[in-house]
């Protein structure tokens, strides 16, 4: 299976940093060839992986032979209705290579009881397609939302053969797996209809899946496109998907049958993960620089998506947030290089969305600390209850409107925009000559501007602290939250110093305590939402009020202390710049 990193040709432009030899016979390929947006041909560098943490430890699989490789693919969650009319797409009736083929495939997902490999970020799968039985173990990659280890072997029944497994588990894993028996799990009963794709430079496998997913008593209905990268560019799976989006409603998901099954099982919602923290090889170029945090962006991004939109756990919008934040902050850092229609229209997406779930949020933060925490601490104040149920209407409220944004086809386009413009690196177009070999050169001495510019701005922003109103610290949180997203996404490249862990230790403090301020502001705009007329509930919003006021005069001093902590730590990119 390909690598989503390698070097590959992809037809259309000349703007690549190096260029590797292009078949161009590729460009008579089929008559809608030219229907699929052009990109620029992959720069040849030296990739660098980004680096996740397990439970036990970060695998290092082995290669057992040809049943290994990485499964690169991305998911369209469709309505069931709608499912079969995707056939008729444009661009699957162009250019598929025939009707294809029509599975039943019938699946046993198997773990130990306390779900060890599931933790660790493996699934172990046995599948039975006629009279065949495959059993596969898959990894997940750790910063690109495509890219998954799979590794498969025959066996001779739906029961695991856990010996053929063994070697691409860490021998942490093996050693728990001799002690704790894999048991099934959960069911996935699925009929699929696959074809493969020819285009030019790429073939991709087109599945349309439905089914259903049991687990016990507990059921899920199975309606998706699922499109499989074969050989070529990852960028033409999301140019397909922005092709199939455009012929129906799509949903772009990479949460996976195991995903969807081990969250059935336990009767949970979906997960949302925080952040992972890009890792960088040693010289890596601007380029790929860009391309890891992007890619680690999209994969946050994508993460969030279902947990937000079935909002039972709050984690869900607030990793969503986050995830936005922290792409906006991304492209950002790119403004350096130059401005360009795409990276404009990004931001604006991103801003549009975050927009529609800011509500929710709040709501959720309302109820689930603020409001809890002062109605423990005033239990003989009357009105809590009366605020609550307040709040629980408006939260719904904000969470029909999240909804209805993310079912929007903006919200889809946006994402599968995202996810192309990343993986075919499309900033290359938009830069002038001149930068070109910037983006060839060293990212450290990108990051050592950008991140010594950020930080004179929050120095600038500070100044005379100790008399700044609240609207200037407001200006000051906001410059704050920019340079600590920078940290978090180029302070990898100085390595595991302690001049760059006490800077960002330094960096976190100051941003806990100005949040202080924010939260409380934040929580004033709630209330003035709920009108408050009745008497109960304006009682218990006043205690709240006044709660916070008596917080304030306790905030003052440790936010001076961050503050003169802060400016006198060194940053770490100073000996870069002498």
């Amino acid at each position: 299976m390909p690598d989503s990193n390698a070097t590959a040709s992809i037809h259309g432009s000349d703007r690549a940093l190096s260029t590797p030899d292009a078949d161009n016979a590729a460009n008579s390929d089929r008559s809608r060839a030219a229907d699929l947006p052009q990109q620029p041909a992959q720069i040849t560098t030296t990739s660098a992986e980004g680096a996740g943490e397990t439970e036990v430890g970060t695998p290092v699989l082995p290669d057992p032979g040809s049943g290994t490789g990485h499964e690169i693919e991305l998911k369209l969650v469709v309505d069931p209705a709608q499912l079969a009319g995707f056939n008729a797409a444009p661009i699957v009736v162009t250019h598929a290579r025939n009707k294809g083929t029509r599975k039943h495939l019938k699946s046993i997902y198997y773990d130990t009881p306390k779900q060890t490999l599931w933790k660790n970020g493996f699934t172990l799968r046995v599948r039975q397609t006629g009279a065949r039985f495959v059993q596969t173990v898959k990894a997940q990659h750790s910063d690109d939302p495509l890219k998954r280890g799979e590794w498969e072997a025959s066996v001779t029944s739906m029961e695991p053969d856990l010996s053929l497994a063994a070697a691409l588990l860490p021998d942490e894993l093996r050693d728990i797996l001799t002690k704790a028996p894999l048991q099934p799990v959960f069911t996935a009963d699925v009929h699929r209809h696959a074809r493969l794709l020819d285009l030019p430079g790429a073939v991709i496998e087109f599945a349309l899946d439905s089914g259903v997913i049991r687990a016990g008593e507990r059921s899920e209905p199975v309606s998706e496109i699922e499109l499989e990268l074969k050989s070529g560019s990852p960028a033409a799976i999301y140019e397909i998907a922005q092709r199939l989006a455009e012929h129906g409603d799509v949903k772009p998901s990479i949460r996976s049958k195991s995903a969807r099954g081990f969250d059935l099982a336990a009767g949970r919602p979906p997960g949302a993960e925080k952040p992972r923290r890009p890792g960088f090889e040693p010289a890596v170029s601007l380029d790929e620089t860009f391309a890891i945090v992007l890619r680690g962006s999209l994969h946050h991004l994508l993460q969030a998506l279902p947990a937000a939109e079935d909002g039972r756990d709050p984690e869900g919008v607030h990793q969503l947030r986050v995830a936005l934040r922290r792409l906006r902050a991304a492209l950002h850092i790119m403004r350096p290089l130059g401005t360009s229609a795409a990276l404009n229209g990004l931001e604006a997406d991103a801003r549009w969305l975050a927009q529609n779930l800011s509500a929710a949020r709040d709501l959720d933060v309302f109820l689930t600390q603020t409001l809890p925490e002062i109605a423990e601490a005033c239990a003989d104040v009357a009105g809590f209850d009366t605020l609550r149920t307040l709040a629980e209407r408006q939260r719904d409220l904000a969470y029909r409107k999240l909804r209805v944004a993310l079912a929007d086809r903006r919200c889809t386009a946006f994402v599968l925009g995202l996810g192309a413009w990343t993986a075919s690196r499309g900033w290359r177009n938009e830069v002038s000559p001149d930068e070109l070999g910037r983006l060839a050169g060293p990212a450290i001495d990108f990051a050592g501007h950008v991140l010594s510019e950020r930080h004179q701005k929050v120095l600038r922003r500070g100044r005379h602290f100790k008399r700044l109103p609240a609207e200037r610290r407001h200006r000051l949180r906001l410059a704050l939250k920019k340079l600590r997203y920078s940290i978090d996404f180029l302070l990898p490249l100085y390595g595991p110093s302690k001049p760059a862990r006490k800077y960002a230790r330094s960096l976190a403090e100051l941003q806990e305590q100005l949040g202080h301020y924010n939260d409380m502001a934040v929580t004033a705009g709630v209330i003035a939402t709920l009108g408050t007329t009745s008497t109960d509930a304006a009682i218990a919003a006043a205690a709240i009020t006044g709660w916070h006021a008596h917080a304030m005069a306790g905030v003052e001093d440790p936010l001076r202390d961050a503050w003169r902590a802060f400016t006198k730590t060194p940053t770490p990119w100073q000996p870069e710049e002498a």
